[in-house]
């Protein structure tokens, strides 16, 4: 433990690291003897199953290296706490200025309710109202986002001092008053519900100028930042706009005790056809700029749309690494994790990533700090904005005042709107030295390298409570289009000039660069897992052995290090509060993600290095239709549209059944004297025709809207034909 006294945090290393090091030297153990085994019983030159035989070699030496490189987090995991008293105490009357960034894009794939609920949960942190500024980006220019940004800033008014009085923790309302009751006797039920009349009102008023198609003359006529939008105005298309709501300047911006209330600030930066607009990265760059203008906080909080802030002391849990007097000056950035509002008890897509940010995380920040993953995040402004790391420079934050322009506030939206200009970056060094790096889908992971490599720490923070709450996906197409653009940026900074080995040698740990390429090599797995769930039923099919008889000593290190293998990750996900069923699920989840996502991004990523495919952004879609989404609250699968994923996971089913059935088959026919030398076949056979269960469901039993269409299963019996006519040539 690293704790020192008047320190604001302290760092506790993570418990059970001697069983970590005996499950990887047992592992190890077990994957030299495999590899041992396939080098000394390779079939001889002609002998059938020789090509099947060093595929399935090639795959477990992958396997074996890929297990490597993702057990580097748990070299040395780190926890951290905070102590937001002494905070307090010392600089209470100097805390710094928080500017938040809230990136939205499409009005119908992210409706802009969603959008404000975001917004009215971070006006409720518990923090000085004239030291913080919220700011939303609307890459789609739409002007339903502006109103319901106008309507929001209205009714903040009532909000934020209602979540004062009544220390609201859900400080999103539409999470509030889902999550919340009164009964009619208590003494803050006529509050309680006049505020909620408020929201349903507003919420009411949004969705239906949204269906309407068009804002009404007497909304347009409350405020001129309406005339901005003409009949020419698209989402591809549109000047830049940026107009700030609430003035946090003005002593009129108050709310309805009189207290001041946050800066609100809409931007819409410019977009041109024959301009790349280069994503979110390009969005959050605007940001910078023009905030740097109008509050010019050394804070700065990135958001997605979708997720609302959850717990009232979040700035200040950051705060407590950023103005440390010992190690403060040390961090760019302080990453909390990102959970979801949404997910089912049993998890049916594993989109919690569980393991991921309660493991891996503060495995990253044992070496050096985890990476930036775009939103739920606190950075340094300098950092951000290029500055290096220097061990006799600190950034003083203790007092420090934005520096705010006196201007007017008409003044200042016309100043800051050639900040979000198309050419205004030209010739610059904006997306390369300064700001967020361009050219990637994931420009948060190559950003967060960037200034890690120039020398800066980062820190995890994982509080009590949770600090933000995002949207999952909820159908299986939502899923694996969000992985597959993940996966496929990932690939991409492997293949590039920031690959974390070449990138970051002698930079950062060795470490943190192997933790980097866990995410970054997550795509080649698609190829092993392909062998691992193709040739082995196959082979089985035609009385191939590719695994040693039960009988023989071979096959006990392949029985450990599958039961291993398992046992921990049934424990892991047990210990961390998961249910069995959801542990099955992740399972699934793994397999549907390294046959399709992965495998597409692989295949996409080449064909980009080669010229032969554009660089694309792919919004992952935050609704779905009503009887979806009783689908995915009721545990069903939901596959529905035509889409290739679903034929190869199809395919791959329904393979694994034919072959089940042919290996059960010669098993009857023969006896079963020869079933030891097929057991692990037959084991790995059975268990992906029991994982694939929904498949099955979806192909045969159902017939909802969310079932497998029969063109998409008609298609992968037809490649099931083709692999078998193949597989016997």
């Amino acid at each position: 433990m690293e704790r020192k006294e008047g320190c604001l945090f302290e760092v506790r290393r993570g418990k059970g690291r001697a069983r970590w090091w005996l499950y990887a030297a047992s592992t190890l153990l077990g994957l030299l003897l495999i590899w041992a085994y396939r080098v000394s019983h390779v079939p001889v030159a002609g002998e059938k199953g020789r090509w099947a035989w060093m595929a399935m070699f090639a795959a477990e030496l992958w396997f074996g290296f890929f297990w490597f490189i993702s057990f580097s987090v748990r070299w040395n995991p780190i926890h951290r706490y905070t102590f937001k008293d002494r905070l307090s105490l010392r600089y209470e009357d100097k805390l710094p200025g928080v500017d938040v960034f809230i990136c939205t894009a499409d009005p119908i794939i992210e409706p802009p309710i969603i959008a404000i609920n975001t917004v009215l949960s971070v006006l409720a942190y518990d923090y000085p109202p004239e030291k913080l500024s919220v700011y939303l980006s609307d890459d789609g220019g739409s002007i339903f986002t502006f109103y319901a940004l106008l309507e929001a800033s209205q009714f903040a008014k009532s909000w934020v001092p209602f979540c004062r009085k009544f220390n609201v923790q859900h400080m999103s309302p539409a999470r509030f008053f889902s999550k919340s009751s009164i009964s009619i006797h208590d003494s803050r039920f006529s509050e309680w519900t006049t505020m909620e009349k408020l929201y349903k009102d507003m919420e009411y008023r949004i969705d239906a100028t949204m269906k309407q198609g068009y804002i009404l003359k007497d909304i347009k006529a409350k405020h001129e930042g309406f005339s901005e939008w003409s009949f020419k105005t698209t989402s591809k298309d549109h000047q830049a706009i940026v107009k700030i709501l609430i003035d946090g300047r003005d002593q009129i911006a108050q709310d309805i005790e009189g207290f001041a209330l946050p800066t609100i600030v809409y931007m819409a930066r410019e977009k041109r056809p024959k301009y790349h607009h280069n994503f979110k990265a390009g969005a959050l760059n605007a940001l910078l700029r023009v905030s740097e203008q109008i509050s010019n906080g050394p804070i700065i909080l990135t958001l997605d749309c979708d997720t609302c802030a959850n717990n009232v002391e979040s700035i200040r849990d950051a705060l407590c690494f950023f103005m440390d007097e010992e190690r403060g000056h040390e961090y760019a950035f302080v990453q909390f994790p990102q959970s979801c509002r949404n997910i089912i008890k049993h998890d049916l897509y594993a989109t919690s990533l569980n393991i991921i940010q309660i493991v891996n995380f503060p495995g990253h920040d044992g070496q050096g700090g985890p990476i930036y993953i775009g939103s739920c995040c606190f950075h340094r402004r300098a950092c951000l904005n290029g500055r290096k790391y220097n061990e006799q420079s600190k950034i003083e934050m203790k007092g420090e005042r934005p520096n705010i322009s006196e201007a007017s506030v008409s003044i200042l939206e016309e100043r800051t709107k050639n900040l979000a200009t198309c050419s205004y970056e030209e010739n610059t060094q904006w997306g390369k030295e300064m700001g967020l790096k361009y050219g990637c889908p994931v420009e948060d992971i190559i950003t967060g390298l960037a200034i890690q490599c120039r020398g800066w720490k980062s820190a995890h923070f994982r509080p009590k409570r949770d600090a933000f709450l995002g949207l999952a996906p909820t159908t299986l197409s939502q899923v694996l289009v969000q992985h597959k653009r993940w996966v496929e940026g990932d690939f991409q900074i492997f293949l590039s000039k920031y690959c974390p080995f070449l990138y970051g040698f002698r930079r950062i740990k060795l470490g943190l660069q192997m933790g980097y390429c866990i995410y970054c090599l997550w795509a080649v797995n698609c190829i092993p897992t392909l062998i691992y769930v193709v040739i082995p039923s196959i082979c089985l099919l035609h009385e191939i052995s590719l695994f040693p008889s039960v009988f023989s000593f071979w096959f006990i290190p392949f029985a450990f290090v599958i039961a291993l293998a398992y046992v921990v990750s049934l424990w892991e996900s047990l210990y961390f509060g998961e249910t069995l069923k959801a542990w099955w699920n992740e399972q699934r989840m793994w397999l549907y993600r390294r046959t399709t996502s992965y495998l597409f991004a692989f295949v996409d990523t080449i064909l980009k290095l080669i010229g032969m495919n554009d660089l694309a952004f792919a919004i992952t879609p935050k609704v779905a239709d009503e009887e979806s989404s009783k689908r995915y609250e009721n545990g069903i699968m939901e596959f529905g549209s035509t889409s290739p994923m679903f034929v190869i996971l199809s395919a791959v089913a329904m393979l694994n059944l034919f072959c089940l059935v042919g290996g059960i088959k010669q098993v009857i026919i023969y006896g079963v004297g020869g079933l030891g030398s097929f057991f692990l076949q037959f084991l790995l056979c059975g268990s992906l025709v029991l994982i694939n269960f929904p498949i099955f469901e979806a192909s045969f039993f159902r017939n909802d809207k969310g079932c497998i269409p029969i063109n998409t299963t008609l298609l992968s019996v037809a490649l099931i034909i083709v692999a078998y006519f193949i597989s016997i040539l």
